[in-house]
């Protein structure tokens, strides 16, 4: 990887971790129910994953989406994150927002 792009890169970690915040799932509601929110399986890399969406990183994306580090919510898991109102850390990527279960 060039140097410049590293150091692109890197800038872009540091400000994504920067803009990651912790948010319980009632605040989170209006962004399922709009359609644009992403779970991130525990034990993934939020920040790497948020890279690749910033990055317009189609391949890593359909992999993960493939084998479930990322995955769309369903209503049962929706129904069980705002009956115990679930933390997750999160952070947005317009037009998504990533979240991943708090541990």
């Amino acid at each position: 990887m060039p140097k410049k792009s590293l150091e692109e890169k890197n800038a872009l970690v540091q400000r994504l971790n920067k803009e990651t915040a912790k948010i319980n799932w009632l605040e989170l509601q209006k962004h399922y129910a709009a359609g644009n929110l992403l779970a991130v399986a525990e034990g993934a890399d939020l920040i790497n994953i948020a890279v690749a969406f910033h990055q317009d990183d189609t391949v890593k994306v359909q992999a993960w989406l493939a084998d479930k580090t990322l995955f769309e919510i369903n209503d049962q898991q929706a129904l069980d994150w705002y009956e115990s109102n679930v933390e997750h850390w999160a952070v947005v990527i317009p037009p998504f927002v990533l979240v991943q279960k708090v541990k």
